[in-house]
């Protein structure tokens, strides 16, 4: 039988070249990554899972199956799962090095093992004394859940029959390979044909399985972008390591909604549940200090009050500087141009520091009139009262636009303590009760003249 000739691929980006050298798509941003050579998986014959059976049949002639998802117990990766994982589903989580991706799996297998073992937890990075070493931490002991070291996915498939498990945990994707490949684990080829290898297994065998997934510098999963294609779930494991608190978020779910999101502590004994993120937040905010102001993110259904601050000083040097953490830096610098020329409050001048305070992250323009009240607040050395929750979007010619979700935004905020909310007036126009008591402005210069006038 002739072979086929060999391919050269990039392992970040996934181009394809015939002739070996340097990626020149990587290269145009900065980056010369050396293609690696890979050749083509040999013909066989193999196990083929059919998705589909029969004749093609009217829309309201498929039947449905309901089947009952296993509960991890772990409130916030429930929630993100859609009410826990579905048998049969293949589930990918990502997330940089250290974050508690595994520590998070160990513990949800843990679980799980205690409900529906047994469970199967396959290391293929650390040996099995070192997964026992972070149990012990984690106060696993669990006899339901199995662990074993090995990277071959035809050994890991073999022992399946013997083992029978209800739940399948691989760590990682990218350390696993097939030995009829002649590349190196955790290239675009390995990673590819391993998923749909994993993926077959999963629905062949109705076994929930997990992947823990490597990201690039860039933050996207490495490998093929078919790999999350291909999986029901993608779960992104976010947070900074010098901050305790951990965010998980569904951005694939054929499950469940996309729009979930998952707080955690990471403490002594590895990941514990934020029942109250708004308050773990907000826990060390000063009190009656310029430029601070809490506004409340909506991440799906589950509102989030998050403090903004902001520092405005003159600046040492002819260019002032803007610095921004937690927020989208070219937005900030729209919203100060906003603040000048609408409002005439002079920052052009001025360094510009904003902050989401403990490392929180906002991307929704809700947090608009926040920013621009903060950095206001600052440069007037006029503090916000503590009791106020400001919300809206802030437009170009001055404008203050509606947000979404403003009763559960507003009912988080009156859980906390917050008595009064500047919103946009917009909001206010359908007459509906809230659970507190909302100023409506129009404009960033109304919005000023009714908390820092």
């Amino acid at each position: 039988m002739k072979r086929a000739a060999s391919a050269y691929r990039c392992q970040q980006c996934g181009f394809a070249s015939p002739k070996p050298g340097t990626c020149p798509d990587c290269a145009r941003t900065g980056d010369f990554i050396a293609l690696v050579e890979e050749r083509p998986a040999p013909q066989r014959e193999g196990r083929r899972v059919a998705l589909t059976s029969g004749r093609p049949r009217p829309l309201r002639e498929v039947e449905i199956e309901h089947v009952a998802r296993l509960r991890t117990h772990i409130g916030e990766l429930d929630r993100v799962l859609g009410g826990g994982v579905v048998p049969g589903s293949l589930v990918l989580i990502g997330g940089e090095p250290g974050i508690g991706k595994s520590t998070m799996l160990a513990q949800a297998a843990s679980r799980l093992a205690e409900l529906a073992p047994p469970v199967l937890y396959v290391s293929a990075e650390e040996s099995a004394a070192q997964v026992r070493m972070r149990a012990e931490r984690l106060g696993i002991k669990t006899d339901g859940l199995l662990l074993w070291a090995e990277n071959d996915v035809n050994a890991i498939e073999a022992q399946l029959d013997e083992v029978k498990p209800r739940a399948l945990v691989i760590d990682s994707i990218q350390t696993v390979f097939l030995p009829g490949l002649e590349s190196a684990p955790g290239s675009v080829a390995q990673v590819r044909e391993c998923g749909a290898r994993l993926m077959s297994l999963a629905k062949g065998r109705g076994l929930a399985t997990f992947l823990v997934g490597h990201v690039t510098k860039d933050g996207a999963i490495a490998g093929p972008r078919t790999l999350e294609h291909l999986v029901d779930t993608v779960l992104y494991f976010e947070g900074e390591q010098h901050h305790a608190y951990r965010v998980l978020r569904a951005v694939k779910n054929r499950f469940g909604s996309t729009n979930e999101l998952g707080v955690f502590q990471m403490g002594e004994r590895g990941l514990e549940e934020v029942q109250n993120p708004s308050g773990f937040f907000l826990a060390e905010r000063p009190r009656d200090a310029p430029g601070s102001v809490v506004v409340a993110s909506l991440d799906g259904t589950r509102p989030l009050l998050l403090e903004l601050q902001a520092l405005v000083a003159p600046a040492s040097f002819g260019t002032p500087r803007r610095t921004v953490l937690g927020a989208d830096y070219n937005r900030v610098c729209l919203l100060l141009a906003v603040l000048e020329k609408r409002a005439g409050v002079p920052v052009a001048s001025q360094d510009v520091f904003v902050n989401v305070a403990g490392g929180g992250r906002i991307t929704e323009p809700a947090a608009d009139l926040g920013i621009v009240l903060a950095a206001a607040s600052s440069y007037m050395n006029c503090p916000v009262r503590g009791d106020v929750l400001v919300l809206g979007e802030v437009g170009l010619t001055g404008e203050v636009r509606a947000v979404t979700g403003l009763a559960t935004r507003l009912r988080e905020a009156a859980q906390l303590g917050f008595r009064q909310a500047v919103v946009p007036a917009s909001n206010l126009g359908d007459g509906a009760a809230l659970p507190l008591e909302a100023h409506g402005v129009a404009t960033v210069d109304e919005a000023i003249a009714v908390l820092l006038r």
